[in-house]
Parts: C-alpha cells; structure tokens; sequence
C-alpha cells in the first residue's frame, strides 16, 4: 500500500480536537462569543486595508510631488552653468573701454547678455537682492567684513540666484561690521 493514500482513520486524526471550551458552550452562548471574535477579526481586517489604502494615496501623492519638483528643478545643474556665462558677460561689459558703448561688438555683447537673462527668466531663475538688505545666511556668503552699518550687506561680488523659489547660488556679499568710535577712549595715564 503506497504512503500516499490516507484511509479514514488519518483523515479524522488531521481535524481539529474538538475543544472542553467549545463543548461547555452549548447553543446560543457559543455562537453569541463566536460572532463576537469574528466581528473583532473582521473591524481589524477594516482597519488594516484601511490603513494599507491610506499609505497608497500617501504615497501616490508624495512621489507626484517629487515629479514635479523634478520637473521644476530638474534644469538647475544646466542654469548653474550658465550663471558663470552671464557673469563673464556682465564682466567684459563692464571692462569695455569707455567711449566704446557704440561699437558693434559692444552692443552684440549687450543683446546676447539680455537674450540669455530673458531666457534665465523664462525657466524661473531671478537674481537675489542683496546690496542695502541685511545679512540673510540662507541667501548671501559673507567674504569680507567692512566698516558699516552692522549686519547690513554693503556690496555684492557675485550676484546671487533663485531658481523659481530655491537658492541656486547665493550672493557673495560684503557686510558691515559696525561703526567705529570717532571719540577714543582716552586712557586714565597720560604720559608725561
């Protein structure tokens, strides 16, 4: 006879023995504490599919969210490159010879210099005002320190950039490091 098959003696050996519990509960009293169990089974299952359905649409949301800052902000190496290129511009404007402002050269410089902010501004990028407002560490990179009115920017050495609401690249800016006293404080010893 193969081990495969089972007679009727294994069969009943594999069923659940029956419990004292289950056979002290007679009728309606079994029933009544069975349905309750089930009921409590099933409130669990309700709050776990909740839950799992709650954690979809969280995390549908969440990774919307991140495509479209990706779309949004996806660009920023290539803007951060062409910030070095707007401001090679800005200098070779400002080293021009003077007198030269009606050249043609000077004005191609000058329109390609304005048709790349255009462009800038056209993908979101605004440059960050900087000189006269105080000292924002978020947004500017204090290089030097002057006299002046304290923690107040005095002058920009490279401007700064956002990309629509996100600093790309913060202004390098010289602050002010307070007033100094006109009136020294004479010492009590006076040499003789």
């Amino acid at each position: 006879m193969p081990k495969n098959n089972r007679n009727q003696e294994d069969i009943e050996n594999d069923k659940e023995p029956v419990s004292d519990e289950t056979e002290e509960l007679s009728g309606g009293e079994g029933l009544q504490k069975t349905l309750e169990a089930e009921k409590t089974r099933a409130q669990q299952y309700l709050y776990n599919w909740q839950r799992a359905e709650a954690d979809l649409l969280n995390l549908k949301k969440r990774s919307e969210q991140e495509k479209q800052e990706a779309i949004r902000y996806g660009n920023s190496a290539m803007v951060l490159n062409l910030l070095s290129v707007m401001d090679d511009l800005e200098r070779a404007l400002e080293a021009a010879p003077s007198g030269t402002d009606d050249s043609g050269w000077v004005e191609g410089v000058k329109l390609i210099y304005k048709k790349l902010q255009t462009v800038m501004e056209n993908q979101g990028v605004s440059p960050i005002k900087a000189v006269g407002e105080n000292f924002d560490p978020a947004l500017h990179e204090a290089v030097m320190y002057q006299e002046g009115e304290e923690n107040r920017v005095l002058a920009e050495v490279r401007k700064g950039y956002r990309l629509n609401d996100r600093v790309i690249r913060a202004s390098m800016v010289i602050i002010g490091k307070g007033l100094e006293k006109d009136a020294q404080i004479k010492s009590p010893l006076i040499p003789l």
